[in-house]
């Protein structure tokens, strides 16, 4: 009985805590003290042959399955009617009011009330059906046919955001949402995945529908939470009451949910919604628009298929498919050599799509793309990203093989395999990779070279034989003006911007140099630490890796950077012709008592009043640390214009948010 009551005991704390954790975002306990106490919780279960029904040890799922049964729902799931457009939903809007309005003309004693509306996203997932009895998870079914669907309770146990107990135990009831993958967990997932799923969609209703519970549970899956369908003793005035409840019982809830009483401004939350869904980590088709009084949903009822008080709006598609024509192969400035597939034309998203990523050899191999040129394939599109291929629509080798080049499209040089890439270690001839180091040195973010151009880099590579980055200041009047296009006051324009390029900082040279998987936080990290290019060039791995932001594979990247006799020549080249790079000033006391003093704040989106680096810099001034990712560490995100997923993924943890620059400027004023 001991152990027994143990046992109850550690249940529910774990169950509080994965509420807290999986649920609200908002952790209590170190991941560490939550491991100690499910170890002894896994003990006691085998040392006792007895597992409580809501024992978070269920979640990892159990032996395989024979098939699925059927389930009987207690009260019918609906489908909903579409708008494809505004018309369309203009139309719903008024045949609501009309029904609203003739009800009340009939029952002027009993009128219902003003309608007033809720908006939600509309989840890209697949829908579940969860059944509690007396406060326990006793069933869990697919949508089906809407009356009847497939048990699915041991896939469902494994989604951690998914309670399976609750405080409400007066009875049954029947609860609905949305099984999802969230994007970040499905790009994890594929990383290491011997078959990566094609989209998040189907790797959740394929992990819902899969008779292993332990492959749902490697997909960790998430719910979100919207309706209650039966109820054999709790009921609701409205919406946000039902909200309410589920918020109470430890449902998710997706935070993205309004409330109007004009039809006007539920259009343009509408509009507002599907130009940020590309922020969001899970997919969304659209928005679900509904009348938020429950006694008004009675009175306006059913059709034979839809409710008339809920209409779903569609957005446009940010998935199609379409055919891949051909593949070809682009050189980059680090030599690398990059698959981009050649697309018959379609619409997407609202743009003519006909060229997608295919990032690398092994990307194609992992999609099982390489028997696909002439076959349809899955492309997706979210914001302004690039368009990606997702994999092949069907299973099969039913295409004509991508093969693969043995040598550089661009000089001839045999290629080498390095991971998952193919690379043209030809540096010096190899054109495309000359000019793209070149034009990188040169960019604003580097030495800042004023007037240079990719042009101007395609042309000093033809016809002056420029071929590295340090050649740049060797060049001469008189060379220069015998080029076309290049007269006496562009040749010492360039000259002059060279000459002052000399003496910049030493984090944009080191960014310019162009040293793999670095970006400009990181060299300038590298300059403020180490105050020397020397320090920086005979820096061993052991060392970086203690710095912050540094793991093992961007350690490697900058000690075999320098370690490699050519670019190590280079930088020595430039240093005999007059580039010395100035090391940052002594670091300044920093402010202690300002509201960024020992905060850890992250910048997204565009800024008008400062640049970000500017911002940046006037933060850590003010004791703040800068960083580049959201997590439960960080304490503030300053949201400028068009903040895209930093700022979604810090509404999900709870985070403070600055989103207005005018009040950014006076607390860095203060």
């Amino acid at each position: 009985m001991d152990a027994m009551h143990e046992m109850e005991e550690l249940v529910e704390q774990l169950n509080r805590y994965s509420y807290h954790y999986y649920t609200l975002d908002q952790p209590i306990v170190s991941d560490k003290e939550y491991d100690v106490l499910y170890d002894r919780l896994v003990k006691l279960e085998q040392e006792s042959g007895f597992v409580l029904p809501d024992s978070p040890t269920l979640r990892v799922g159990g032996e395989l399955l024979k098939g699925f049964l059927p389930h009987r729902h207690l009260a019918p799931l609906w489908s909903l009617d579409k708008a494809q457009n505004e018309e369309e939903l203009n139309t719903w809007s008024a045949r609501a009011l009309k029904l609203w309005t003739d009800y009340n003309t009939k029952n002027p004693e009993d009128p219902l009330p003003e309608l007033q509306y809720a908006l939600e996203l509309k989840f890209d997932g697949l829908t579940l059906n969860l059944t509690y009895t007396d406060g326990k998870l006793v069933q869990a079914a697919t949508r089906g046919n809407g009356t009847v669907g497939e048990g699915i309770l041991e896939q469902i146990k494994t989604i951690r955001s998914v309670p399976l107990s609750i405080p409400y135990k007066d009875g049954t009831i029947e609860v609905q949402g949305e099984g999802i993958m969230n994007l970040s967990a499905l790009e994890s997932y594929n990383k290491t995945a011997l078959e990566p799923l094609k989209n998040a969609r189907n790797g959740a209703a394929g992990a819902l529908r899969n008779l292993n519970p332990k492959v749902t549970a490697s997909r960790k899956l998430n719910a979100f939470f919207y309706n209650i369908g039966y109820s054999d003793a709790k009921t609701f005035s409205s919406h946000m009451e039902m909200m309410d409840f589920l918020r109470e019982n430890q449902f998710k809830v997706n935070p993205y949910v309004s409330y109007f009483d004009k039809f006007e401004d539920v259009m343009e939350q509408l509009h507002d919604i599907e130009k940020r869904r590309g922020e969001l980590d899970y997919l969304i088709d659209g928005a679900v628009v509904k009348i938020v009084d429950m006694r008004t949903r009675s009175a306006l009822g059913y059709t034979g298929k839809f409710p008339r008080w809920a209409v779903a709006y569609k957005f446009e598609a940010e998935e199609t498919t379409t055919v891949l024509e051909s593949v070809s192969w682009e050189v980059g400035r680090t030599g690398k050599i990059t698959p981009i597939a050649r697309l018959e034309a379609v619409e997407l998203a609202g743009v003519t799509v006909k060229n997608c990523t295919l990032n690398n050899v092994g990307d194609i191999e992992r999609k099982n793309l390489k028997f696909a040129l002439g076959s349809r394939v899955f492309i997706r599109r979210s914001n302004d990203v690039i368009p990606e291929i997702l994999g092949k629509v069907t299973e099969e080798n039913d295409g004509e093989e991508i093969i693969y080049p043995e040598k550089c499209p661009a000089c001839d040089f045999p290629l080498v395999q390095r991971g998952a890439h193919l690379f043209c270690d030809n540096r010096l001839s190899c054109k495309p990779q000359a000019i793209g180091r070149i034009t990188h040195f040169a960019s604003r973010d580097a030495m800042d070279i004023e007037t240079f151009s990719i042009k101007t880099a395609t042309q000093l590579y033809d016809e002056l034989n420029l071929r590295e980055p340090a050649e740049l200041y060797e060049l001469e009047q008189e060379s220069l003006v015998k080029l076309e296009r290049f007269g006496e006051r562009k040749a010492s324009n360039l000259l002059e911007a060279l000459e002052q390029s000399k003496t910049r900082d030493l984090a944009s040279f080191l960014f310019a140099l162009g040293i793999p998987n670095t970006g400009k936080s990181t060299t300038k990290m590298l300059a403020e630490h180490y105050r020397d290019l020397d320090k920086v060039m005979n820096a061993t791995a052991e060392e970086l890796v203690e710095l912050p932001d540094v793991g093992g594979i961007v350690a490697e990247s900058i000690v075999n950077f320098f370690n490699d006799p050519f670019m190590r020549a280079g930088v020595e080249k430039m240093r005999q012709l007059g580039v010395q790079p100035t090391v940052p000033a002594e670091p300044v006391a920093v402010k202690q008592d300002s509201y960024f003093s020992g905060k850890t704040v992250v910048l997204t989106g565009t800024l008008h009043q400062l640049t970000r680096d500017e911002a940046a810099e006037r933060l850590e001034a003010l004791g703040a640390k800068v960083t580049g990712s959201v997590s439960k560490k960080t304490d503030i995100v300053i949201a400028g214009e068009k903040a895209g997923s930093k700022l979604t993924k810090a509404r999900e943890l709870g985070i403070e948010v600055i989103e207005d620059e005018d009040e950014l400027i006076r607390l860095l004023n203060s």
